[in-house]
């Protein structure tokens, strides 16, 4: 009874270094204000409830197996950890973009998780997302592909689940789909520009430079919520392909 119950308490570690590095520095959960132990207690929660289907005839191997288990876990879940920062970090580029574009670039908000200085479209569009994320099915659909991982890859299992190509085929195309978020807004803006720069060569005495801040911040804050709202299927299907080209299903 004792080597059952130390068995379990080592897959249910073993599971956590599967999920801790995802629910714990991966966005949307790490821009979520929560202490420690609390983000300690449903990691450790989850993992227990996690189907660790025949743990115990694979936790009878050699010390040094259970280490490299370990590393493997790790390594699982710091791989879904970097396709979420991926995801989020091209949704922020694609939102400095247009703060640079449109003169907000010089300005800037403190991230309440962080503490950092965050330009201010940037920031609407990384908490949009993670808005959208927790809004709509996301997060049952990332624990449902984490309950199917331990079946389909099981603690402790000889297969390995990283799957570099589909990683990189993520991080190729999540720029693209990043920017759709944001190509309208930034369309408009070219044309304002391209205007203000035909009206600086016939009226040359106007002064384009403040025209065109009053102009394109007028522009942006009309467009904006539209951008927003026009982007939740986008987002979802960044962040839905972040978990399947890493941790492809049969």
């Amino acid at each position: 009874m004792a080597t059952v119950l130390i068995a379990h308490v080592i897959a249910i570690c073993l599971a956590s270094l599967r999920l801790g590095p995802l629910l714990a520095f991966a966005p949307p959960f790490s821009l979520v204000r929560m202490p420690g132990p609390a983000r300690f207690v449903i990691v450790v929660g989850l993992s227990a409830a996690m189907p660790l289907s025949d743990w115990q005839q694979r936790l009878l191997m050699t010390r040094q197996g259970v280490i490299t288990g370990a590393f493997h876990e790790l390594a699982m879940g710091l791989v879904l950890a970097l396709a979420l920062q991926w995801a989020f970090a091209m949704i922020g580029m694609a939102g400095r973009a247009l703060d640079i574009q449109v003169g907000f670039g010089l300005a800037s908000v403190v991230d309440p998780e962080s503490k950092a200085q965050m330009p201010l479209i940037e920031t609407i569009f990384v908490y949009a997302a993670a808005a959208v994320f927790f809004a709509t099915s996301g997060p049952r659909d990332l624990f449902a592909v984490l309950v199917a991982s331990f079946d389909r890859y099981p603690i402790l299992g000889a297969s390995v689940p990283i799957a570099p190509g589909g990683l990189m085929e993520f991080i190729s195309v999540a720029g693209l789909l990043a920017f759709t978020i944001v190509a309208l807004a930034v369309l408009v803006l070219f044309l304002i520009d391209l205007s203000i720069a035909l009206l600086s060569r016939t009226l040359p005495q106007m002064n384009v430079l403040v025209l065109g801040f009053q102009a394109k911040t007028l522009a942006v804050l009309a467009l904006l919520p539209m951008s927003v709202g026009l982007s939740g299927a986008v987002i979802v299907r960044l962040l839905r392909l972040a978990v399947d080209k890493t941790l492809p299903m049969p």
